[in-house]
């Protein structure tokens, strides 16, 4: 009985042994299933985020500058393979709610080219940084004060030398004397530009906020170091050069479209007013009206532009980035937004500019502005169909070639899901993701 009770024993730890084994191997061919659940949904929500690039390259390729990309397409939770994606923008009119759509560059103020005034126009921009942004981007030391050269970094840890240089990206503001995360992303740390929970929440939770129910957004969707155009194009050869020593063909067109009582002023204005540095100039320094403007604008050009690069684009650009052109009042800016917005104008010229602001308003932004655009960003968010892998990507595009080139391309994920968490929910659920969701759950 003796044999017989040790031999039970052994048994049963041994048939415990077995099924610990059991368990610690299901337990690990439970995890292995997860892990490989896990890299095939990472593996999914990277190759819906690269469809969703490839359908806005194709959306940019061939664009003459004038095209409105993206603008027909809705940019929320389109389906793509076993997932959906989503691009995300800067939603100027309600802080509460991010916006969807491709977003043009040459609606932005250039870092690399605005003036000292332009910068201190970007909301919570201070002396020092501006100054700093002329100083770093400048090839030689300028006589601004408040700017600082490489006796200042030289001084940090670890030191590194003034750029004297173009800025490459918007976020080499924080190595510059001034920038800091508040300024370039305001409470926005997350960068999708509508407000979340955390960051109206006072100090409860990171990061630090004013609880005002209001975000402040920082300059990171105002600034570019992108926006440029095309030199002169096979078109704009064809155009009437207004600055040529050959006036012959200006004259002639002058001619068809100005009365004769009144053309010998214009000939005499347009013979003691050139160079003329944009048309706007032209415009206003001629006499023409604004009538006279339209028939002629899109047979004359002023050649080769003393600005490429930095150019605003005045058709796309928010209300904000309208502000800081030189000499515009809050009531300008408002009365240029009605216009462009009104059904029968033409935002492809700048004679509707004409329309609405004075003669030497106009010329003053008229170094500024433009009508084209060639540089789009765009903030993918790329989930798959289960919820169970997310992917964020911010590229900006060149659309100056065919096909376009990506020049920029930053991995976002680390900053977390941007969108409502009942998305997710949903998702995991095996549902289609709601509608438009507030940030704070709350759906629209």
């Amino acid at each position: 009985m003796k044999r017989q009770g040790t031999v039970l024993i052994v048994t049963i730890w041994l048939c415990l042994f077995l099924a610990g084994l059991v368990l610690v191997a299901a337990r690990r061919v439970r995890a292995e299933a997860l892990a490989s659940a896990n890299r095939i949904a990472t593996a999914q929500a990277e190759w819906i985020a690269r469809g969703a690039l490839a359908l806005i390259l194709s959306q940019i390729d061939g664009t003459d500058g004038y095209r409105q990309v993206g603008k027909e397409l809705s940019w929320e939770a389109v389906p793509l393979g076993n997932g959906y994606f989503w691009t995300l923008k800067f939603n100027p009119n309600d802080s509460s709610q991010p916006a969807f759509g491709i977003v043009d560059e040459a609606g932005k103020i250039n870092l690399n080219t605005a003036d000292e005034d332009m910068l201190m126009k970007l909301p919570g921009m201070t002396e020092e940084l501006a100054a700093s942004i002329i100083e770093w981007r400048s090839s030689q030391p300028t006589a601004a004060s408040l700017g600082a050269g490489d006796e200042y970094y030289l001084l940090l840890k670890p030191p590194y030398y003034c750029k004297r240089g173009a800025l490459e990206t918007v976020e080499e503001i924080l190595l510059i004397k001034g920038g800091s995360l508040p300024v370039l992303y305001g409470e926005d740390t997350n960068r999708n530009g509508a407000l979340d929970p955390a960051e109206n929440d006072g100090g409860d939770t990171p990061p630090d906020d004013n609880a005002d129910g209001h975000l402040d957004q920082g300059i990171y969707p105002l600034v570019t170091v992108f926006s440029t155009e095309v030199n002169v194009s096979g078109a704009e050869q064809n155009l009437i050069n207004v600055n040529s020593t050959d006036r012959t063909e200006v004259i002639s067109l002058l001619q068809s479209v100005v009365s004769q009582d009144r053309l010998f002023s214009v000939l005499e204005k347009l013979r003691r007013g050139r160079p003329f540095s944009n048309l706007l100039d032209f415009f206003h320094r001629t006499g023409l009206t604004v009538e006279e403007f339209k028939q002629l604008e899109n047979q004359i050009t002023v050649g080769r532009r003393r600005r490429q690069t930095g150019l605003v684009n005045i058709a796309s650009a928010p209300r904000q980035v309208l502000l800081c052109l030189p000499g515009l009042e809050e009531s300008e800016v408002d009365a240029l937004i009605a216009k462009r917005a009104a059904a029968n104008t033409d935002v492809s010229r700048l004679s509707w500019v004409a329309e609405v602001l004075p003669g030497e308003k106009a010329a003053l932004i008229g170094d500024w502005v433009t009508t084209r655009s060639f540089q789009f960003s765009a903030d993918i968010v790329a989930v798959t169909g289960n919820g169970r892998s997310f992917k964020r990507i911010r590229v900006v595009i060149d659309g100056r070639t065919s096909p376009p080139k990506v020049i920029r391309y930053q991995d976002l994920t680390g900053l977390s899901w941007p969108l409502s968490p009942q998305i997710i929910q949903a998702l995991r659920e095996g549902k289609e993701p709601p509608g438009s969701f507030s940030l704070a759950g709350e759906e629209k």
